[in-house]
């Protein structure tokens, strides 16, 4: 398919501090994912597919974010701001530090309803040892299968400009696999299809 038609596709919105969603954004399709968590139709059947089919292999999954609001966003970015002025950094620190946690509200791929962070019951914390549990190993090996990437790769932070968060995943439906095979995250992926058609 011609890149248009690929970068088309709702799916593939690129949503970072450099692509904040247009305003008036609204995601039109929720539906229960599990839980009180909730996500756009398509992304929460397949999470529904991936948690069962970890169930398969004795590994369960639990959702712990999915769509937010940009005002609950914007909750959450004013919380994590204050920690940090607490903590005696600058106004100018205490943002910069917050943006790479927290996205600036407009900017989260929890807007989307397309992203849904998910742990295990045993270990809960949104951290990096949490990629050294079972769950996370299997998310990881398994999430394209059920059209998810991982959206904040490790070595991907100076790209992403995000945390590596082994929790976060990201539904890009069909391109799943190829983005994971191609070793790119989705900002290098878009590029990538970007170019290959100018």
């Amino acid at each position: 398919p011609k890149t248009a038609s690929i970068l088309d596709d709702p799916l593939l919105v690129l949503c970072n501090i450099d692509n904040p969603l247009p305003d008036g954004f609204s995601v039109d399709d929720l539906t229960t994912a599990q839980g009180k968590y909730q996500l756009s139709e398509v992304a929460a059947e397949a999470v529904k597919k991936m948690i069962a089919g970890a169930k398969k292999d004795g590994i369960e999954l639990t959702i712990c974010s999915a769509y937010r609001t940009i005002s609950r966003q914007k909750e959450l970015f004013a919380d994590k701001l204050s920690y940090y002025k607490k903590q005696g950094m600058s106004d100018d620190e205490a943002y910069a530090k917050t943006a790479t946690i927290i996205a600036v509200p407009g900017t989260s791929e929890h807007h989307t309803g397309l992203a849904a962070d998910i742990v295990t019951p045993s270990y809960q914390t949104l951290d990096e040892g949490y990629m050294n549990t079972d769950a996370a190993k299997w998310l990881k090996a398994h999430c394209s299968e059920y059209g998810f990437i991982l959206r904040y790769p490790i070595d991907k932070k100076d790209i992403t400009k995000i945390i590596f968060e082994p929790w976060h995943f990201r539904y890009v439906g069909e391109y799943a696999k190829e983005i994971t095979e191609s070793g790119l995250c989705l900002e290098e992926w878009v590029e990538k299809v970007k170019s290959e058609n100018r």
